[in-house]
């Protein structure tokens, strides 16, 4: 019956599909330390250790409003927040806790900030919870774990209790859910039943609860999308760090990363381009997918220029571009080599990652075209069928046969239509063509 719902939810929530981009916020203490996310299990840090972030924790810089603009001007549709990453601090008031940003020098309510202004910039919210926790005194050991080579943790932690674990989840989800208004999304991160190693085993379904924690979702929120992480083999499929070949038969999403970490990282420089997000967002809908890209705000609560720039520029590159990824998807027409078509309605968008010599090719689509223009600016692009190509009558309607019959006729087979394009590229980061069908 679960699995059902879900399948039902995913189908009255048009709004996933629509919006194609989405934008993931990794906040918490780990950014003050500023050398990834995973900083506490990777040096195996103690909580007494760990402790210097929680009381440093003042982002005294962060304007919520400006992040929330910022975001809708780059043209995302739904923002995802970390809640609570694997170490265990909570990013809002909650009452399980005093391990919460109130009671930090920050103070405030910082989850309910954020929430706020990007449901004021009309932006979908979608909120991040870990499963683990490193934190928590009944979560027990295993091989993420930063204790994982302490001998006296482990033998102290042995007595924990999980159920008392799934219940401080199922209280938190509780307020999460019941606290904030309306939430589009809730993504959780992360199990790991099939992971073993030399003196423990990983954690999936039954260490979870899973199904009760499921339930207790719809029952607060019952339309709300859920990934696919909760190991029940149900919700949004959501692989990271990875682009697909292929589509999928089901809702799915590709998360990533600016550089190569979630959490903000100082000296980590290997930043993607502009035009690389633009061409793994535009693949992602190419093949039916949902792109979420990543920042990883500074430990005073501000975006980095290099990222702010990166994704600016993608934002511009979508304003002029928009209609050729929101609520598109992918097509039945086999795009030329180095192209991705997206597909909306009777348009048909063919973005060019390489930018061919005056003319292009189009498979399959002789006679099916009516219209095509360049979308960054709405002028025309002219056409042919190769089926109604003459090598003799000139005639305007035959403008291409000294190129096509003369010179590559030997590539040519009536099922074809002809571009012919510009020499100069436009300066975008992917030149789009969009073709009106008949």
């Amino acid at each position: 019956m679960i699995k059902k719902k879900t399948e039902d939810i995913m189908s009255r929530t048009p709004w996933f599909t629509e919006s194609r981009y989405g934008l993931f916020i990794h906040f918490g203490l780990y950014s003050i330390a500023s050398r990834h996310e995973w900083v506490q299990t990777l040096e195996e840090m103690d909580t007494d250790s760990y402790k210097k972030y929680f009381e440093q924790f003042n982002p005294d810089l962060l304007d919520a409003r400006t992040w929330a603009k910022k975001a809708k001007a780059d043209g995302f549709k739904y923002v995802i927040i970390t809640a609570k990453h694997h170490e265990g601090f909570c990013l809002w008031d909650t009452k399980t806790t005093s391990y919460n940003v109130t009671n930090t020098p920050y103070q405030k309510d910082l989850l309910k900030e954020l929430i706020e202004a990007f449901r004021e910039e009309g932006l979908k919210i979608g909120i991040y919870y870990s499963l683990l926790d490193w934190y928590h005194k009944d979560f027990l050991v295993d091989g993420y774990h930063p204790m994982r080579n302490n001998v006296s943790y482990i033998e102290e932690n042995k007595k924990g209790d999980m159920e008392n674990y799934r219940q401080y989840m199922r209280n938190h989800i509780t307020e999460l859910l019941s606290n904030y208004g309306e939430i589009s999304y809730l993504w959780f991160d992360f199990s790991y039943q099939e992971r073993s190693w030399k003196n423990f085993n990983g954690k999936g379904a039954k260490d979870w609860g899973s199904e009760e924690l499921e339930r207790l979702i719809y029952s607060i929120q019952p339309n709300i999308l859920l990934n696919d992480r909760l190991d029940l083999n149900r919700g949004v499929t959501t692989p990271e760090q990875f682009a697909r070949s292929t589509g999928m038969d089901k809702d799915w999403e590709t998360v990533q990363t600016l550089n190569n970490s979630w959490g903000y990282d100082r000296d980590n420089l290997d930043f993607k381009s502009s035009e690389m997000v633009a061409k793994q967002l535009v693949d992602t809908v190419s093949k039916g997918g949902n792109f979420t890209m990543n920042i990883g705000p500074n430990p005073r609560g501000e975006w980095d220029n290099r990222s702010d720039e990166i994704l600016s520029n993608v934002g511009e590159w979508l304003r002029k571009h928009g209609e050729s990824i929101y609520g598109a998807s992918e097509s039945e027409f086999p795009p030329p080599v180095d192209c991705r078509y997206t597909k909306k309605g009777d348009k048909l968008y063919l973005h060019l990652f390489s930018y061919p010599y005056r003319s292009l090719l189009l498979s399959d689509l002789g006679g099916k075209v009516k219209f095509a223009r360049f979308l960054h600016d709405g002028s025309e692009i002219r056409f042919a069928n190769t089926k109604d190509l003459d090598p003799v009558r000139k005639t305007e309607e035959n403008l291409y046969h000294e190129v096509t019959v003369l010179h590559i006729g030997e590539a040519l087979d009536p099922t074809m239509l002809l571009l012919h394009l510009p020499i100069q590229m436009p300066d975008e980061l992917i030149p789009v063509i969009e073709l009106t069908l008949k």
